[in-house]
């Protein structure tokens, strides 16, 4: 067993490493044998994790796969885990986006100030997922009228007309998850039309 926990994590991700590069080049185990001379019982243990990875077998199935070494065996990158809190103003309301990447659903914290209180109830694709931390929000849902307090959480399909502001009684913090056509609908669409500006 490796003494180092490092180095015994890295090992640990090789058998799905390989498996993901040979089945990203559309090959079988037996293909690949072919070309490595390697058999496929010992190719089958290297993916399952039951053949210990070694510079004998990985240097001809790195050459086969067109897949650099480093690749195969090379320690996960880590970057910094924090967030940029940068924010932007749209439509009068603050959003702080807390989403790296741009695919998949977008969480963002939005402030809505106090005076936003008449609905606009709009649908589009998509769900939402809204969490209240200071405030009180109204959810304008369909035929519902709702009013959330902090801590309390709604979740709701977006083709149904839909509105959320303050409940008149100050401002209103939120965390936002949203789909990209929610975040069209709130950001995007809303910058358009009124020329929103952002701040630092």
């Amino acid at each position: 067993m490796d003494s180092n926990p490092a180095v015994a994590s890295t090992l640990d991700q090789v058998p799905a490493r390989l498996r993901r590069a040979r089945q990203k080049r559309a090959l079988t185990l037996a293909e690949l044998g072919e070309r490595t001379g390697i058999s496929k019982s010992t190719l089958s243990r290297l993916e399952s994790g039951r053949r210990k990875p070694s510079l004998e077998l990985l240097l001809p199935i790195s050459v086969a796969l067109s897949t650099p070494l480093d690749e195969l065996v090379a320690p996960p990158r880590v970057v910094d885990p924090r967030m940029p809190q940068r924010q932007q103003k749209t439509g009068g309301r603050l959003y702080v986006r807390l989403s790296r990447h741009h695919e998949g659903p977008q969480a963002y914290k939005m402030t809505i100030p106090a005076d936003q209180t008449d609905p606009t109830p709009r649908s589009h694709e998509g769900h939402e997922w809204l969490y209240v931390l200071h405030g009180r929000l109204r959810l304008v849902l369909g035929d519902l009228d709702l009013t959330l307090g902090p801590g309390e959480v709604a979740e709701f399909d977006t083709e149904n007309p839909h509105w959320f502001g303050s409940a008149g009684q100050g401002d209103v913090e939120v965390l936002s998850l949203f789909g990209k056509h929610g975040e069209r609908m709130h950001i995007r669409a809303s910058t358009s039309r009124d020329g929103a500006d952002e701040a630092p």
